[in-house]
Formats: C-alpha cells, sequence, structure tokens
C-alpha cells in the first residue's frame, strides 16, 4: 500500500459509529482497520495509562498513528511556563507507543497572543528532537500576515514544528444553520483565517463542514489540490475530518479519500465504512 498520508478522525469510538460494539478497545480495532491516524483529544484533559497505551498498541495495525495533544495544564494552565516537569511527564508517558507516535500537538487557547510568542519559542527550544510536533493558535495575532504571524511561521520553521491549519470556513460561511450540533460546534471552534503554509515535514491539518456536507464540497475539492501538491512533494500531510456532532466524519473521510483517488491513483483507498452491522451504504 502507498503509504503517502495519514486520515483520521476527532476519535475513535462514537455512540453512533459502531452500535454493537459497546467496548472501546473493540472499536478502536474497527476504527484502525479503515484509518490510519486519530486526534489524541483525551490527553488533554488526563494522561493515558500505561495499562491503555499497551492495549491501543496491541489493537492497531504496525503503521497506525496516534497523534496525542499536549496536556491543557501545559498549554492553558501553565500557558507554556514552569512545565518542564509535566511535559517531561507526558512525553515519556507516550513514548511508549514508540513507532505509532505520530505528530505530538499542542493547542493554544485564544487568549495566547503575540504577547506570549516568547513563551512558545522557549518551550519549543526545549523539547527533545525525537518527536514530531504541531500547533495550533487561535488569536487573531497570528492570521493578520504581518510581521507577527511571520515571525510566528519563521519560529515554526526554525524547529521544523508543523502548523496546524483548522479550516473552519464552511462551518461559519451559512448562518441559516440553527441546529443545535451547529450552534454548539460555532461556540467551540475558531473562527479564523485559512493560512495554507508547511513548516515542518507533516502538515496537520483538522477540516470541519457542517451538518449538510454538501455545503463544505468546495473545501474537501481545494483540500484534494493541496494534499496531491504535498504528495507529489514527498510529504506526508496528516488529514483530520470533523462535523459538527462528528456523527458523519467517517464518510466524510472516506469522500475526501475517493476523491484524492480519483485524482491519483497510486493513493490507497480506504476500506468502506460500516456505520453498523447492517453493513450501512456510505453514499
Amino acid at each position: 500500500m502507498f503509504k503517502n498520508y495519514h486520515t483520521g478522525l476527532a476519535q475513535w469510538h462514537h455512540r453512533q459509529w459502531y452500535q454493537s460494539l459497546s467496548s472501546s478497545k473493540r472499536s478502536l480495532s474497527q476504527y484502525s482497520s479503515c484509518f490510519s491516524t486519530v486526534e489524541g483529544n483525551s490527553s488533554f484533559y488526563a494522561l493515558p495509562s500505561i495499562a491503555d497505551l499497551r492495549n491501543w498498541a496491541e489493537t492497531t495495525p504496525d503503521d497506525f498513528k496516534f497523534c496525542f495533544k499536549f496536556p491543557r495544564e501545559i498549554s492553558h494552565k501553565q500557558s507554556l511556563i514552569h512545565c518542564s516537569r509535566q511535559v517531561s511527564d507526558f512525553l515519556n508517558r507516550i513514548s511508549l507507543l514508540n513507532g505509532k507516535l505520530g505528530v505530538i500537538w499542542l493547542q493554544l487557547g485564544h487568549k495566547f497572543s503575540a504577547d506570549a510568542l516568547q513563551h512558545l519559542e522557549k518551550f519549543l527550544a526545549q523539547l527533545p528532537n525525537d518527536f514530531d510536533y504541531a500547533v495550533e493558535v487561535r488569536h487573531l495575532d497570528f492570521y493578520r500576515k504581518d510581521e507577527v504571524e511571520r515571525q510566528f511561521n519563521q519560529l515554526l520553521i526554525k524547529h521544523n514544528v508543523n502548523r496546524v491549519v483548522f479550516d473552519t470556513r464552511s462551518l461559519f460561511g451559512d448562518d441559516t444553520l440553527v441546529d443545535e450540533a451547529t450552534l454548539e460546534a460555532k461556540r467551540a471552534k475558531p473562527k479564523v483565517p485559512t493560512h495554507v503554509i508547511r513548516t515542518g515535514h507533516h502538515p496537520f491539518i483538522r477540516v470541519i463542514v457542517p451538518m449538510d456536507r454538501a455545503l463544505g464540497a468546495w473545501v474537501l475539492e481545494q483540500w484534494v489540490n493541496k494534499v496531491l501538491q504535498w504528495i507529489e512533494q514527498g510529504v506526508v500531510p496528516y488529514m483530520f475530518f470533523h462535523t459538527p456532532d462528528n456523527a458523519t466524519a467517517p464518510q466524510l473521510a472516506v469522500k475526501f479519500n475517493r476523491m484524492l483517488h480519483q485524482q491519483n491513483p497510486e493513493v490507497a483507498l480506504l476500506c468502506d465504512w460500516a456505520e453498523d452491522d447492517r453493513q450501512t451504504a456510505l453514499f
């Protein structure tokens, strides 16, 4: 199989994905039979246990990648200051996954502005070189295409750290959608410009589209072109797909994969995604 990009979702367990699977371990097995990576959002709230890490490693294929998020104690409570012990504890724990560890990403809150850029510079300089990293910023200071954004991008390039791109354009592009899941997503997700730049070896892209996935078709088409460009350059991006409630996120990722494959047959096709025991058709 031609491994030219990784694709996955925000989670591997969702109550609407596996109607007959009660265990998260069993759902991870099914999830990883189709997708090659997952956002490790649970580590934002607590360190995974040693037992869980071992179970996850045993449950997934050899080329599967877990992309854990730095704990909020580091990114939000400490704001990257005086947190070397927490960083060491976190990296030592997740390193138990060895080759199944993907990009480790730092999500900074909307209050983390240009005034704190010096703290990020010191933080990145002290990280061990054994891992791949990515940083997501949400403050508009980093999206003005000015000297601050240039300094931020250059800092990431200097340390070979990937800039996370969270594409929320189609989510915020239609004000007529008023379902609760959409409204909650708009409250939680950042409304920031989509600045596409590669600062490391593994572009880290998060895409969310509305509940009506057709409204996000134009976004998928744009990302198909960019991912194909990266593949031709020998770069291996990570693509993560979201919908407001994530119930149909697997179908979104599969759709994107089919679009890629149509343009470049060397892109391996994902397996068909089964929503339940009846093997419900995707499209």
